[in-house]
């Protein structure tokens, strides 16, 4: 087992593997950009090394002084968590070539799986079901011309990314003239990859993955399925698990996400996503070689370390559960809590947090990086915390989700919280009947 681990992250999933490496008696090292001195993770960690200034293209995109951070303490592997360098074949790869170990899959792996372009073809060799759309478009002209073939409308993907970024939606070729380049300057800023796919874009769709792990030897086993569908803009606001879909369906997407994910003998935290039309026909969209922000109500469901398990499979300790192992047991809900004003187009509101109390109770787990004094600096996510609550049914987990909403209190900036109480409080909500155009369509947003 790795003695010291180096976090190239920030916030709440830096202190989440923080937590996890003290459990498990390994030392940490955590990276910071000047912004993020103060932080909770810097705080709590063993170790910390400024990587840069607030502008994450010269912090933590920045491989060389990451690297050196690494060397410099003596660290033996890195957890990317989720964003930043998570997916990078390239980051991954120097770790190897430095004798460090890249806490992910292999860099041959990403390569394969990491790009939405790669991603389509292996799922197509692996008889997954894809939506119809392109791979890498060079250009605006072509974008316009495999558009017309598709039928409009269609959506711009980049290609290397995540988290709805360098998302957009294309309803004619006037728009695509507009957006293409749009899309591709805001891969680049967040991926440093410019690289765009296109998809025929339904109008609405349940949005539904499959978290996998792998042993690198063949050996993959899934851990239930999330459904993601409340969105804002391709982002996630909440996520639950299971999901509502018919048993026999869920077995399908269930199965179809192992299949492909073993295709690429893959190793580590895998999540497979995909779309659900009104007829209950499912597409794979995209596969994230990494954790996600969401892993928590898997973990809730399955009373599993995720974390753990990413560095045993790191150290090579193998994948130890058998598909028979797993047994998934009630509800989990998360809210995502965004500093952001709901009532102003979900205007970003950085600033100091006043005041915070997060909720309590029985089958409630807060992952938060913010405390009273705290300020939210303006270079990052939005995102300060997230909210989880677990229960034996459904109806029982909206109910403690929406009690622990209205406990929690985060004075000084605007936060996402009270359109989350409303949503708990919504009949379709409540039913399960869910599409990612929920908040247009039901919440009037």
């Amino acid at each position: 087992m790795f003695k010291k681990i180096l976090i190239a992250n920030r916030g709440e999933i830096a202190l989440r593997v923080i937590r996890t490496c003290k459990e498990m008696g390994i030392k940490t090292v955590q990276v910071y950009s000047e912004a993020d001195a103060n932080s909770l993770p810097v705080l709590l960690a063993d170790e910390s090394v400024c990587v840069g200034p607030p502008a994450s293209s010269g912090s933590y995109l920045n491989i060389p002084n990451i690297l050196s951070a690494a060397v410099m303490t003596g660290a033996e592997a890195i957890h990317p968590g989720y964003g930043f360098m998570a997916e990078n074949p390239d980051f991954a790869e120097k770790c190897r070539d430095h004798g460090i170990v890249f806490i992910g899959p292999t860099p041959e792996s990403m390569h394969a799986l990491g790009s939405k372009a790669g991603g389509r073809e292996i799922a197509a060799i692996s008889n997954v079901p894809t939506v119809p759309g392109t791979g890498l478009l060079e250009n605006t002209e072509e974008a316009i011309e495999k558009a017309e073939k598709i039928g409009y409308p269609v959506l711009l993907k980049a290609s290397a990314g995540g988290g709805g970024r360098g998302q957009k939606i294309v309803r004619s070729s006037d728009e695509m003239k507009v957006l293409f380049a749009q899309a591709q300057s805001e891969a680049q800023m967040y991926f440093s990859d410019p690289a765009l796919i296109m998809e025929k874009f339904l109008e609405e769709f349940r949005h539904v993955e499959v978290q996998v792990f792998g042993d690198g030897q063949g050996h993959v086993i899934h851990i239930g399925e999330r459904d993601c569908s409340i969105q804002r803009r391709n982002q996630k606001l909440i996520e639950e698990a299971p999901s509502t879909l018919p048993h026999d369906l869920r077995d399908e997407i269930l199965a179809a996400g192992v299949r492909l994910a073993k295709h690429v003998n893959y190793a580590g935290a895998g999540t497979l996503e995909f779309i659900v039309d009104r007829e209950d026909h499912f597409y794979f969209m995209e596969m994230n070689t990494r954790i996600q922000v969401e892993h928590c109500v898997s973990e809730a469901i399955s009373r599993l370390d995720f974390v753990k398990l990413q560095i045993e499979i790191a150290a090579g300790m193998g994948l130890n559960l058998t598909q028979e192992d797993i047994r998934l047991e009630g509800h989990a809900i998360e809210c995502r809590i965004n500093a952001e004003d709901p009532k102003h187009d979900f205007r970003p509101s950085a600033g100091k947090i006043e005041d915070v109390h997060f909720a309590g109770g029985p089958g409630v787990r807060i992952d938060s990086h913010t405390f009273t004094g705290y300020s939210i600096p303006p270079n990052y996510d939005s995102l300060i915390g997230k909210l989880i609550c677990w229960a034996p049914t459904r109806d029982a987990a909206i109910a403690r989700t929406k009690r622990a909403l209205e406990e929690t209190v985060v004075q000084g900036i605007k936060t996402t919280i009270p359109l989350y109480v409303e949503i708990m409080d919504n009949e379709f909500y409540k039913r399960g009947t869910v599409m990612t155009n929920f908040l247009k369509t039901r919440m009037g947003m």
